[in-house]
Parts: C-alpha cells; sequence; structure tokens
C-alpha cells in the first residue's frame, strides 16, 4: 500500500483526536492514547517507550514552575509531565507548545501501512522524528529524570502514524547522545542549504549563531563552517558551555550576552558588520530582535527555537525597517536524520562534547 492509497484520516492520526473541532492530532488540546484502540489500528505504529527527549523550551519552563513553587526539581518535572499526558493523550506542553521526541522498541506494525513502514519488525528499537505535541502517548510510570540531558526514562507506549517518520539508531554513539542530536536533527541540514544558496543577493558569507552552545547551536555552527560560511560567529550566554564551545573549533569567536538583550548583541557581535544568515537556538522568550538587528538589509534569520514569538519577530522587523526572509524552524527535511549523525560522527571534538554532555 502507498501512503497516497490510505484514507486522510488514518494516514494523519485524525481518528485519535478528542476535540470537538476537526484538527489535526499537533493542533488537537487532547488525543486519544489507548494502547489497543480497534479503529485504525493496522494503520499504526505502536512502541513500547523507554526515553523521552523533552525539547528544551519546554523542559526549561518545567523546571523554572518547579523552582518557583520551592519542590525538588526531578519531581516537579515528573508531576508535570504526567499530568500533561493524561490531561492531553501526549506530552504537549500548554504553556510552550512544544513537545520532544522518544526513543523505544516496535511492539506493532500496521498492516495497511506504508510499504516503507512495513520494512519494521517486532522488537526494532527507534526514535520517532515526529513531535510529542502530536503522538498518542500513555505512561505507565516514569522511572528517572535527567535533569542534564533533558531526557525521561519511562514505561509507556507511544503510537507513530503513516505521515510519521523515525530513524533507526546508530551503533557508533551512546544512545542518549544519538537521541539528543536527532532530537534537533533538521537544524544543520536547514541551515547547510542557506549556506550554498546561489540566488542574488543570498550568498551567505558571514553567520550568526544566537545560542551557540547549546546542541542545536553547535550543530548549525558546525554545519556553517562545513558549508563553506567564511565567517562563523556566535553568542551565548552560559560560561560553562561558552568554554565548551570555544574549545571546538566551530566558532571564529564566540561573544559572552544575552540574545534578550538586542542591543547589547548587536554591539557586540556586529563589530565588523551585521551578517548574511542569523540562526537563532536561543531556548528562551525575548531572542527575536538580537537575531533581526544583527542581520543586513536582505538576509535571512532562522528561528529554531520553540521559544520564537512569530508575532514579535514579524512586528518587531517592521519596526525598524528590516527588508529579511525570516524561516521558521522546521524540524524535517529529507535526510535529515543521517546528515546529522553523520555531522557528529565525522566531527570528533563534537563527537566527544556530545557523548560527555549527554551520555
Amino acid at each position: 500500500m502507498t501512503a497516497e492509497s490510505i484514507p486522510l484520516h488514518f494516514r494523519y492520526g485524525l481518528h485519535r483526536v478528542l476535540d470537538e473541532v476537526r484538527v489535526l492530532p499537533q493542533a488537537a488540546w487532547s488525543v486519544d492514547s489507548s494502547p489497543n484502540r480497534s479503529d485504525g489500528h493496522d494503520y499504526e505504529i505502536s512502541i513500547d517507550v523507554e526515553r523521552l527527549n523533552i525539547d528544551a523550551a519546554s523542559f526549561r519552563q518545567m523546571e523554572e514552575v518547579a523552582r518557583s513553587s520551592s519542590s525538588d526539581i526531578e519531581q516537579g518535572v515528573r508531576t508535570q509531565i504526567l499530568d500533561t499526558v493524561e490531561k492531553r493523550g501526549k506530552m504537549h506542553n500548554p504553556v510552550t507548545g512544544s513537545g520532544g521526541m522518544l526513543l523505544g522498541r516496535v511492539r506493532h506494525v500496521g498492516s495497511k501501512l506504508s510499504a516503507h513502514h512495513r520494512t519494521l519488525q517486532p522488537g526494532d528499537r527507534i526514535a520517532t522524528l515526529v513531535s510529542l505535541s502530536l503522538t498518542p502517548l500513555h505512561i505507565e510510570q516514569v522511572l528517572r529524570v535527567n535533569l542534564h540531558a533533558h531526557q525521561v526514562s519511562i514505561v509507556g507506549t507511544a503510537i507513530l502514524f503513516d505521515s510519521g517518520c523515525y530513524a533507526r539508531l546508530p551503533a557508533n554513539l551512546p544512545e542518549s547522545v544519538a537521541l539528543s542530536a536527532l532530537d534537533v536533527a533538521g537544524a544543520a541540514p536547514q541551515v547547510t542549504r542557506l549556506c550554498q544558496d546561489t540566488r542574488p543577493g543570498k550568498r551567505v558569507r558571514r553567520v550568526l549563531v544566537l545560542g551557540a552552545c547549546g546542541k542545536s547551536g553547535l550543530l548549525v555552527g558546525a554545519a556553517a563552517k562545513q558549508a563553506g560560511a567564511e565567517v562563523v560567529v556566535g553568542v551565548e550566554s552560559y560560561p560553562t558551555a561558552l568554554a565548551e564551545g570555544s574549545a571546538l573549533g566551530i566558532y571564529d569567536h564566540i561573544w559572552p550576552a544575552d540574545a534578550a538583550d538586542a542591543l547589547s548583541v548587536a554591539d557586540v557581535a556586529c563589530r565588523d558588520g551585521e551578517f548574511d544568515l542569523v540562526v537563532s537556538c536561543v531556548s528562551a522568550p525575548r531572542a527575536e530582535m538580537a537575531a533581526i538587528l544583527c542581520c543586513r538589509q536582505g538576509g535571512t534569520v532562522y528561528y529554531f527555537s520553540m521559544a520564537t514569538s512569530f508575532t514579535a519577530a514579524a512586528l518587531g522587523a517592521e519596526g525598524i525597517s528590516r527588508d529579511i526572509d525570516m524561516l521558521i524552524g522546521n524540524g524535517y527535511c529529507i535526510g535529515h536524520a543521517d546528515e546529522t549523525l553523520a555531522l557528529i560522527s565525522n566531527h570528533t571534538p563534537l563527537r566527544e562534547l556530545f557523548i560527555r554532555r549527554y551520555s
């Protein structure tokens, strides 16, 4: 069976949506996460979930809530995850609107799925490459919260629809490291495309990365350098991360600054001129204007962060008369998982840092 021959409501998972309004699972407030639902079972992959990788914006928001309530942070994050999944049937943070992705073992492969999905076998271990914000998820137990890696070990079940995609984990990286990289797999390949754009006025020589030393920032910086950018500059607010990132040889310079302070970022980062491409990987709010101020007229800003306010970005660019292309960070592009894993595997210092951080 081909994807085109599958009824759309099964292909995209509308049969799992519980909202009265007809929307797709990501836009739905709640979905049915029953592991053994009969309706649509032949069009689904069911997964025994071992680990969730929560996106940075969501995890940071849950940590802040836990701190403000003076509770144990690990327990506070655990409670919020369980509460969200119980209410919504998916790990879809109601504040940030974001999710993450998961690692697990295939339990069932529907007989009416597209041919490429039916190459899976029960027992195969996979990482999903679609957001937890649209993935029906049932949690039986939370085993461990890893605050450092933004990962949560669980016992549970998830559903992947025919429209979803996944990756088998590589043998040359620890699972937690591969999962961390795959969570942001769309970032580096998209930046490679932008750096190789040959259209008049879109040539990329100078690249700035905000949030330069987080996992997506490091991958983006490495991709830009590999794609031939002449100057790659970073901005990072965390001293430890800045020191780690500076040692990799990816960036020509990394400035210590808070991306929420747009003028300060522009003052230090643009000493030698504005940038052709600015990539925002900041997992905190109010970083939109720093990216816009540092981008030249006719340049491109690529927002790869779920903390981005696209209203603030659109009105902010208008407010300072900046004629630029602003792109939403699409987490998917063809071949993104393999390209991202290859980038880490082929860059020894980057790989070693990922292993130290996320193992």
